[in-house]
């Protein structure tokens, strides 16, 4: 749907965030930041999730500098608290029981950036997702596919985890870890991509 004009990277090791942006078409290469997430809680979601993006781009803008560099960090908060990966099933579990019934907010910062061209851009934007009330056997059955272990907030809205949720209010895409109409918005402004015409 869309052919890619100039180099990108993906800042990212995000199979979902790969397949989004393949999903359009898109050619970009990937090099995952160095990074580890932790620290930097400042009780502004929005910010955090930006400023890590923006340290993720630039962890590896230096060494592409002729490259546009794609960083992204996706977030989820409940009554202020930050919910990252768990680290096991049982931060997993009480992530899930605090999340049912109640509706979250999903929080993706985005930096674009060229080092060439001196070129930054942030944002960030938020979806709300709100979840169904959940039994500690249905948890329990979630959390034994494995599915939860490497997301944010303990789930995954387009996989298995679809079934814990109600509605959500704003971007799906978002959920799945990359807004992809503001994202592909960015890369058509600065001439990065364009619509496919044949």
């Amino acid at each position: 749907m869309f052919r890619t004009l100039q180099p990108l990277i993906l800042a990212s090791a995000s199979p979902r965030r790969k397949r989004l942006l393949q999903s359009v078409g898109l050619d970009f290469q990937i090099q995952p930041s160095p990074l580890e997430e932790s620290g930097l809680p400042s009780g502004n979601p929005a910010a955090d999730a930006k400023k890590w993006a923006q340290l993720k781009s630039a962890s590896i803008a230096a060494a592409f500098p002729d490259s546009w560099i794609l960083g992204a960090d996706t977030i989820v908060v409940l009554d202020g608290h930050i919910f990252g990966k768990p680290d096991d099933r049982d931060e997993a579990a009480r992530m899930l029981a605090q999340l049912s019934g109640r509706t979250h907010e999903v929080v993706t910062g985005l930096c674009l950036k060229k080092t060439a061209s001196g070129i930054s851009k942030t944002a960030s934007v938020l979806t709300r997702v709100c979840f169904k009330d959940l039994t500690p056997n249905e948890i329990d059955a979630y959390i034994r596919t494995g599915e939860p272990m490497d997301k944010a907030g303990a789930y995954g809205i387009q996989g298995i985890g679809a079934f814990l949720v109600r509605s959500i209010e704003g971007s799906y895409t978002n959920v799945v870890g990359l807004p992809l109409c503001e994202t592909l918005g960015w890369l058509m402004e600065e001439g990065i991509i364009e619509p496919a015409m044949s």
